[in-house]
């Protein structure tokens, strides 16, 4: 299946000049989404050995959760400032305008663990970036990062680079 085809274009969204591409079309199609997480699970076999996968809200849930499940992992959340309940480490981040923090649970990751980030979209590498940071603060090894869309065009790849990336669809 064309994965491609199953995602909709929002020209001028959320500004005037981005090109917003929507996942919620594939998230409402039953053979698209499993389509699409099967081929995410091949993606993340094809990391080996690993022992959680982490996943920034909101829509790294969306995706690392069942792929979880699918592979008999853990799941780690990786939220915005104030929201999880219990003791955190946290980054800063650049945003365009600003910055925001991101935070783990203090006791997510065990020293020596090895993870594998699971997001929807490849933009820039920033946020990915912020998510190792708070990985390797807790001791986690990064084995891999899946994505299930990469903009190729604004080169997050660079940000990244040392770490195993794989993504579905390019743009």
């Amino acid at each position: 299946m064309d994965l491609k085809t199953k995602l909709r274009e929002v020209p001028n969204f959320p500004k005037e000049g981005i090109n917003f591409i929507d996942i919620t079309t594939v998230l409402q199609d039953a053979e698209a989404l499993k389509e699409c997480i099967d081929v995410m699970k091949a993606k993340i076999e094809s990391f080996g050995d690993y022992d959680l996968i982490v996943g920034p809200e909101s829509r790294g849930f969306i995706f690392g959760t069942p792929l979880a499940y699918a592979m008999g992992k853990g799941f780690v959340p990786i939220r915005k400032k104030g929201k999880l309940p219990y003791k955190t480490i946290s980054v800063e981040y650049e945003l365009e305008y600003g910055t925001d923090m991101l935070e783990m649970h203090i006791d997510a990751i065990k020293k020596g663990q090895k993870v594998v980030i699971v997001d929807d979209l490849l933009a820039t590498g920033g946020t990915t970036k912020s998510n190792i940071k708070l990985v390797e603060q807790l001791g986690g090894e990064v084995v891999g990062i899946a994505y299930f869309v990469e903009l190729s065009f604004l080169n997050g790849r660079d940000k990244l680079k040392g770490y195993n990336v794989e993504s579905i669809v390019s743009y």
